[in-house]
């Protein structure tokens, strides 16, 4: 097989005068005949004047080249799509798949024997990841790393769980117009992915639990020298991977990898957006992600990770308590710890170099969790016939169990229209709607799952509500809020059949969510639904192929066609 500079010639009919033009145009650069023929490790770049979360990439790009030459490889660092979550329209969700598409095909198009990928930001690192998984390429997976804490008043301040509780309050009314502001200059004071475990965080330990980044990877926070030699030595492991051929992610991206990560996700009170990544990821494998199977591990695997938003503490403290290696060791045998890394040894190798830090309260014990069972429990039932998700670790313990009358918005904008209208009919034990916030609805599957409190209750001190949707939520956030409800209202699900005044029962240790009208009722709503053409948004270029390729939620949104063929029943699942 070809490998360095002779991998992957350009088609010109002539394999000899390919390789004597490629020589030539990168000589243009500088390059000596010694460089040209070592192995060669391609770094993804994905910084962006758009994208602080990635502010520290240049530095990590220049300290994974250095470990690539050390180890005597030839580093060739090339650009790819970097999204930001605040700075994508319509949602970063609705660009993870073009990031994904983007970084496999130029993987694929350009000379390199491994490659290391560099992201953080939301749905960068599973945009990586899907992409990697997919070309089966050596690889190593850097994140960013989390930002340092903010402070204001004496208090800790984590973007974004504090974000949305804060500007809650500024909605109330508590917090004024000057002090908001100053909270705004406060709560990102550093590069680096949110601190709480949001999305990001989530990701990044799912890498390290997949075994496809280097331990300690997940929580360094990212203005630490520490990411940058945790840099350095993934370019060492890259270069050596480049040189021995492997392992590749087929070999690290398992069964047992997978449930390993399902187990971390519900231990560390993970992003709900998690599932959804994880499950695009196995589906560019011959492994799947089965939804019972995931709500069945949530049962025994607890909450362990006393962290915002489920617990009190932040990344950095993770980190300094040991990070994912400690949890890991904590987990024993709910974890399969012969699973191998990137790292070259297995899971087992990680838990026994864990440090074990005395005194520390962050990294709870089996006998002490913060909750006795998982972040995540999967809900089924009339309005969720695929399922929809909860993060019950995060939501009101009074709320759990509900039964409310439905207020139904029939998309974001109509919610922002009139959440806050001072005539609105609602109630605080009522149930809050949003219709058409899937993929194809909204489009993207925004974070809108995360319906505010109407202005007039949160006068009165109402701080949660029962809130259902076909959207998404931000990892940092705190509610009871039901996601993820499979199928979406614009595919024709059932909850595009809900009518302000219906009665919706929420059971969550049943695992059910049941809309409470009769099947002939239902039947009748159905008949007078109109069929849904194509949207104007979505008539041209990228927006016409997620729509009309995207798969639903339980599917984890990628595009159809990106999947790789499942394993034949019998031969392993990616459950318990």
């Amino acid at each position: 097989m070809s490998k360095g500079l002779r991998k992957g010639l350009t088609s010109y009919g002539d394999a000899g005068f390919s390789l004597f033009l490629r020589k030539a145009f990168i000589k243009a650069a500088g390059y000596s005949d010694d460089a040209l023929d070592r192995p060669i490790v391609g770094i993804t770049n994905t910084a962006s004047d758009y994208n602080p979360c990635h502010g520290n990439a240049p530095a990590l790009i220049e300290a994974a080249k250095r470990g690539v030459m050390l180890a005597g490889g030839l580093p060739m660092v090339f650009p790819t799509i970097s999204i930001h979550e605040s700075f994508a329209h319509p949602t970063s969700m609705y660009l993870r798949n073009l990031m994904a598409m983007d970084t496999e095909e130029m993987i694929r198009a350009q000379p390199m024997d491994a490659v290391i990928v560099i992201g953080g930001c939301d749905k960068t690192l599973p945009a990586q990841i899907m992409a990697v998984a997919s070309v089966d390429l050596p690889s190593v997976v850097i994140p960013v790393g989390p930002m340092v804490v903010g402070h204001h008043k004496g208090e800790v301040l984590g973007a974004c769980t504090d974000c949305r509780r804060l500007w809650g309050a500024h909605r109330a009314g508590t917090i004024d117009e000057d002090e908001i502001e100053r909270v705004n200059g406060r709560l990102a004071p550093s590069v680096g992915t949110c601190m709480v475990m949001g999305t990001a965080s989530t990701m990044a330990c799912i890498a390290e639990a997949l075994g496809l980044a280097l331990p300690m990877s997940a929580t360094v926070p990212a203005p630490h020298a520490e990411r940058i030699r945790i840099a350095e030595q993934s370019g060492r492991r890259a270069a050596a991977m480049a040189m021995s051929g492997g392992p590749r992610p087929s070999d690290l991206l398992t069964p047992a990898s997978f449930r390993n990560a399902q187990i971390v996700m519900q231990a560390i009170g993970g992003s709900t957006n998690g599932l959804i990544h994880l499950t695009a990821i196995a589906n560019r494998t011959p492994n799947r992600i089965d939804l019972d199977a995931f709500d069945a591990l949530g049962r025994t695997a607890p909450v362990l990770i006393d962290l915002k938003p489920s617990g009190e503490h932040y990344m950095e403290h993770f980190h300094h308590a040991g990070g994912v290696p400690a949890l890991m060791r904590r987990l024993g045998d709910h974890l399969d710890l012969d699973a191998r890394t990137v790292a070259g040894g297995t899971l087992r190798d990680v838990v026994a170099a864990a440090e074990e830090v005395p005194g520390q309260t962050v990294i709870r014990s089996g006998t002490d969790p913060i909750k006795p069972v998982g972040a995540m429990a999967v809900l089924r039932g009339n309005l969720a016939p695929r399922g929809a998700l909860i993060k019950h670790s995060a939501a009101s313990p009074s709320l759990l169990q509900h039964t409310g009358r439905a207020i139904v918005f029939t998309s974001i904008l109509d919610m922002t229209t009139r959440i806050d209208d001072p005539e609105l009919d609602v109630a605080p034990e009522d149930i809050l709607v949003l219709q058409n916030g899937g993929p194809k609805g909204a489009p993207g599957m925004p974070e809108a799952g995360y319906l505010p409190i109407p202005k007039k209750l949160l006068a009165r001190g109402v701080k949660d509500m029962v809130r259902i949707s076909d959207a998404r939520m931000s990892g940092t956030a705190f509610g009871t809020i039901v996601l993820h409800i499979t199928p979406e209202s614009a595919d024709g699900g059932p909850l595009g059949l809900v009518r302000t005044g219906d009665r919706i029962r929420l059971d969550t240790a049943g695992r059910r969510i049941d809309l409470l009208v009769d099947e002939a009722e239902l039947a009748r709503r159905r008949a007078a639904q109109e069929p849904t053409p194509r949207p104007v948004w979505a008539e041209r270029g990228y927006a016409r192929l997620f729509h009309d390729t995207v798969l639903q939620a339980d599917e984890g949104c990628d595009f159809a066609f990106l999947r790789a063929a499942p394993k034949p029943p019998g031969e392993g699942s990616a459950g318990p």
